[in-house]
C-alpha cells in the first residue's frame, strides 16, 4: 500500500505548503518579463523584438506563453503572429526597451518617445498596397481588377479581364480610347466574343476594386476590339488618359447575340443628373487610403445577365477596353480566385542588426 503524504490540519499551513509546491512550476510556466499583447491605440509604441541571429521584428506589443512569443506586427497591419521563444534574444529586447523608454519614465518628461515618421509612413504605405476588403481577405500587391463575390457563404476576390482575352487573360489596366458622340443615337462601340463572360459572379451587388496609378496604365491590350465610332477618331489629342481617380465608371448591360456580346454607347452628359439610362448602372467611386486602389460600387442591384464595366475618361471619350462579367447565382466557382487567408508568422521578414 502506498504511503499517503501527511496533510496538515491547519488550513493556513495547508495553503503555505501548496504554495511552496506550486511555486517552481508557476515560475517556469510564466517568464518574469512580458509586454501586454493588446496595443494601446493612444500610444503607438514600437518595440524591436530582437532575435538571436541579430535581426529583429518591429512589433507593437508581445507576450510570452510557454515556449512561444506572441506579438502584434507593426509592419503587417497589426497582424497577430508568433515565433518560438528559443529564437528570441529576450535580454537584448529588454535592453532595447529600457534604452528607448527612459525618457518616458522621467517625471519631468511624461511624453512617450516619438515614433520615427519614416517608419510610420512605411507601415501605412505597406498596408495601403494590400487593403483588407473582408475578414482575412486582402487585395493583392500586383496590378489587377477584381470583383468581391460570395460563393457558398465565403467571400472571394475574382480577377476581371479586359476585352475578350483568352484564359491567360490580362487583368491589368488596358487603354483603348473611343470617341462617343453625345448627340447621336446609341450605337455599337465594343463587341465581345462569346455569349457569356468567363467570369460569372454569384451576387447582385458586387464591389469592384481597380488598381490605379501610373504603373497600372499602359497600351498593353491583347486582342484588338471591334470599335465603331461612326466617323470619329479613336485618338483625340489633349484628352486625359485613363486609369486615374478622375475617371468615372459605369456598368453597362451587354446585348447578347449569336456568338457575341455588344456594348452600346452611353449618354455621358446624363451621368450624375439622376436621369436613368436603359441598361446603364451608375456607380460610386471611393479612393482607398494610399491612392493605390479605387473601390467601385454599383448604385443599384444588378439583374441576372451579362455586363461590362466601362471607364468614362471625359465628356466625349470612353475606354473601349472594358471588364466583362456575368451575374448568375448558381454558376460554378470561378478560377484563379483569392480566398480569405489568416496571416500567420510563417515567413517573417527580418531586419538586419543595427
Amino acid at each position: 500500500m502506498k504511503r499517503l503524504r501527511h496533510i496538515p490540519k491547519n488550513p493556513t499551513a495547508a495553503l503555505l505548503l501548496a504554495g511552496c509546491l506550486l511555486a517552481p512550476t508557476l515560475l517556469h510556466a510564466f517568464p518574469q518579463h512580458t509586454t501586454a499583447l493588446q496595443p494601446d491605440a493612444t500610444n503607438p509604441h514600437r518595440i524591436h523584438l530582437i532575435l538571436k541571429d541579430g535581426s529583429y521584428q518591429i512589433v507593437m506589443s508581445y507576450k510570452i506563453v510557454g515556449n512561444v512569443v506572441h506579438y502584434i506586427s507593426a509592419e503587417r497591419g497589426g497582424a497577430e503572429e508568433e515565433i518560438p521563444l528559443s529564437l528570441v534574444d529576450l535580454e537584448a529586447t529588454k535592453r532595447w526597451e529600457k534604452q528607448h523608454t527612459q525618457s518616458s519614465a522621467d517625471p519631468n518628461n511624461p511624453e512617450p518617445p516619438a515614433i520615427d515618421p519614416e517608419l510610420l509612413k512605411e507601415e501605412a504605405d505597406r498596408a495601403a498596397l494590400t487593403p483588407e476588403v473582408a475578414k482575412d481577405l486582402r487585395l493583392p500587391e500586383e496590378d489587377s481588377t477584381l470583383a468581391l463575390d460570395t460563393f457558398h457563404g465565403t467571400p472571394e476576390l475574382v480577377p476581371l479581364a479586359q476585352t475578350d482575352s483568352d484564359l491567360n487573360r490580362n487583368t491589368g489596366h488596358n487603354l483603348l480610347k473611343a470617341a462617343v458622340n453625345p448627340l447621336s443615337a446609341a450605337h455599337e462601340i465594343v463587341t465581345l466574343k462569346g455569349e457569356t463572360s468567363p467570369v460569372q459572379l454569384h451576387v447582385k451587388d458586387p464591389v469592384l476594386y481597380l488598381r490605379i496609378g501610373d504603373e497600372s496604365v499602359g497600351n498593353t491590350a491583347g486582342t484588338p476590339l471591334t470599335v465603331d465610332t461612326h466617323g470619329a477618331t479613336s485618338h483625340m489629342p489633349n484628352d486625359p488618359d485613363g486609369g486615374s481617380s478622375d475617371s468615372r465608371y459605369v456598368i453597362v448591360r451587354t446585348d447578347v447575340r449569336k456568338g457575341i456580346r455588344v456594348v452600346y454607347s452611353i449618354r455621358i452628359p446624363l451621368l450624375g443628373t439622376g436621369q436613368r439610362q436603359e441598361d446603364v448602372v451608375e456607380t460610386t467611386n471611393e479612393l482607398l487610403p494610399g491612392g493605390h486602389w479605387l473601390k467601385i460600387t454599383p448604385k443599384e442591384p444588378l439583374d441576372f445577365g451579362e455586363f461590362a464595366l466601362m471607364e468614362v475618361i471625359s465628356d466625349k471619350i470612353v475606354n473601349a477596353s472594358v471588364w466583362d462579367f456575368g451575374i448568375h447565382p448558381v454558376a460554378p466557382e470561378n478560377r484563379d480566385i483569392i480566398k480569405p487567408a489568416p496571416r500567420r508568422g510563417t515567413g517573417l521578414e527580418r531586419h538586419g542588426p543595427d
